[in-house]
């Protein structure tokens, strides 16, 4: 179906521009006509093949989306008339295209949820199956109140831990830089000056040399393989099951970082659960969704089996307590919660523990970081210099003013 790019006016003769997907003029005119526009011009819109498909589509955009809309929603505006106003106000061309496609898709008489699995790059399955709860409970402006805040959450938390790391990153490039120098510019210099002292070349200095020598003529080596060990990892990883999940089970167990991500993987449980939960998506049904939330193969597996355990009948509560992925904090919580009868209010509670934990945990480890990287990047300069100075200073402590 072609896509046309139209200009019209509304009942009170305001202007309106847009695109919009019809099957000819006269069926565009009908559509435009059914949200209150009347055409005025029209041309088809070029075909054109986008270099990555839907990339530019951020959490920035997805936020602005469910506030707008969740706003729009509250105030009575129709799903269609709010997808067309934010279609026309989305300055991001990719994800204008993709409302455009919403609202044609609604327009031929799809609910808002199946118009948005039709884009599962963009909106993932939770988003959808929230959106679907929202539709089914007449609970949409609510759902896309928490979806916002949710999403809010993570693009926080993504940008507290880019701020955190921007000075150890740029510690990190600077003394590698100087490193580098060192080892393909000093080090090669100062080889005619060793050879011509006339003396025995420490044994250190001897090693640095030949790192040296290795590293100017074979830089290829040192920049290529590197990068084909990492694409030969990746693949494996993505293609073979088994080594996906030693390497999420590695991750999960790595000295600092290991307990912090499990932390994080723990919060993004916690929230989207509740947000489930509290729209009125059964716990199972939630649960099953939340395996493909975390985003790590060793934490989906226990999830499955907390699925098959409470199927089978048991407590949400002691089937969390067997996995043992929570902490007994939590598991108490979620004990409290069942037998007041208010779960949804101990999800909420656990998710927002959760949070603060992460939010401090990220903090204290990147904190942390940073004295760490410094000293072992001084520390390797240090022996770099060492083995430089060492036998110059050999040299001058034999001479005789």
């Amino acid at each position: 179906m072609p896509t046309f790019h139209y200009k019209a006016v509304d009942q009170n003769g305001k202007p309106a521009r847009g695109e919009m997907e019809a099957i000819n003029d006269v069926d565009l005119e009908l559509r435009l006509k059914r949200i209150g526009l009347d055409l005025i011009t029209y041309r088809e819109a070029r075909k054109r093949m986008p270099l990555f498909t839907h990339a530019g589509v951020g959490l920035q955009d997805l936020i602005m989306f469910c506030f707008q809309l969740e706003q729009l929603t509250r105030a009575g505006v129709p799903i269609l008339e709010s997808l067309a106003d934010l279609r026309d106000s989305t300055a991001n061309l990719s994800f204008r295209e993709v409302i455009g496609q919403l609202a044609s898709a609604v327009e031929g008489g799809l609910m808002l949820s199946q118009a948005m699995a039709q884009h599962p790059k963009v909106f993932s399955q939770v988003f959808v199956n929230l959106v679907r709860a929202g539709e089914q409970t007449g609970k949409l402006a609510e759902v896309l109140d928490h979806l916002a805040s949710t999403l809010k959450w993570q693009d926080e938390l993504l940008a507290q831990t880019k701020r955190l790391l921007a000075y150890p990153m740029f510690l990190l490039v600077v003394v590698l830089g100087a490193t580098v120098f060192l080892m393909t510019y000093l080090v090669p210099q100062m080889v005619g000056f060793f050879k011509n002292m006339g003396q025995a070349i420490p044994l250190q200095t001897q090693l640095l040399i030949t790192v040296s020598q290795a590293m100017v003529d074979g830089w290829w080596v040192f920049l290529g393989v590197p990068v084909l060990l990492f694409l030969i990892l990746s693949f494996i990883v993505k293609t073979h099951p088994q080594a996906r999940y030693h390497f999420d089970y590695l991750k999960l167990h790595l000295p600092m970082i290991g307990p912090v991500l499990q932390k994080i993987i723990m919060a993004r449980f916690a929230r989207y659960f509740a947000l489930m939960y509290q729209t009125g998506i059964p716990i199972l049904d939630a649960i099953k969704t939340c395996q493909d939330i975390v985003g790590n193969r060793v934490v989906a597996d226990g999830l499955e089996r907390a699925y098959q355990q409470i199927n089978a009948g048991d407590s949400m509560s002691e089937t969390f307590h067997t996995l043992g992925l929570f902490p007994p904090l939590v598991v108490r919580m979620i004990r409290v919660g069942e037998g007041t009868g208010a779960l949804d209010t101990a999800l909420l509670n656990i998710s927002y523990f959760y949070d603060r934990d992460v939010k401090d945990s990220v903090e204290k480890m990147l904190k942390m970081l940073e004295p760490t990287l410094t000293v072992i990047l001084g520390g390797l300069l240090a022996i770099i210099m060492f083995s430089v100075l060492s036998p110059v200073y050999d040299t001058l402590s034999k001479m005789n003013f």
